[in-house]
């Protein structure tokens, strides 16, 4: 099932993901959602703290054999600790599924939309003419982030976004599609929008580009606006 044949989750919704009807001038190019198991791996680290549980495990049976000599003693040991690693574990996956299950991302040809949050949703619009530059970051797999860079008037708190930020950029926080199973496709769709967009900046014009893409006419950097 696409995105464009679900019905809008929330009742305040005019349609899926969007806190409004898109007007007669404008459509949308691309809609989508983060990967569960990418937040569950990238966002939450849920492979790493994995490891590190094991590895914890390991150590207390081996310190518990080393002491009494004794398998029993061993299964003991491990079974006390085994729940509360289960239970941390699945507590992130599962709220690596409910981030997924209600983020919805949009990209329009003027805007980027961003309806997140788990308890409390929020939407954010992005307008082309706020976004100062865009960076895809991709991982081996073919997954990545797309994060978007806005101008000053446009800052949002890192809290209010997380996790669909940009990881430690802090002091100026950057919007991002987090965990995106093809973001190359994603960020040549915005690419594209970002070029063809005719919104000015409300100053002077700022070079926007997607890290990773390859502009034409020989230049590095893809403009946001001609």
């Amino acid at each position: 099932m696409t995105p464009h044949d679900q019905a809008p989750e929330h009742e305040f919704e005019a349609a899926y993901g969007l806190p409004q009807a898109l007007p007669r001038d404008e459509h949308l190019l691309w809609q989508g959602s983060p990967d569960w198991r990418l937040l569950a791996r990238q966002v939450m680290h849920v492979r790493a703290l994995s490891v590190y549980f094991a590895v914890l495990l390991g150590l207390r049976g081996l310190n518990a054999y080393s002491s009494s000599g004794s398998w029993i003693d061993v299964v003991k040991s491990i079974l006390w600790m085994a729940p509360l690693a289960v239970l941390a574990i699945g507590l992130l996956t599962l709220l690596a599924w409910l981030i997924a299950r209600t983020s919805v991302y949009s990209i329009t040809n003027k805007r980027v939309v961003m309806r997140i949050g788990v308890v409390l949703s929020v939407t954010f619009n992005l307008p082309f003419s706020r976004i100062e530059a865009a960076a895809l970051q991709t991982r081996a797999d073919g997954s990545g982030d797309l994060s978007l860079l806005l101008d000053d008037s446009s800052r949002i708190a890192y809290l209010h976004l997380w996790p669909h930020a940009r990881p430690w950029r802090l002091r100026r926080p950057e919007a991002s599609l987090r965990s995106l199973q093809d973001a190359r496709s994603v960020a040549d769709i915005l690419a594209r929008a970002l070029a063809a967009s005719t919104t000015q900046p409300r100053t002077t014009l700022r070079a926007a580009t997607v890290a990773g893409q390859q502009p034409t006419g020989g230049s590095r950097q893809q403009p946001l606006a001609a």
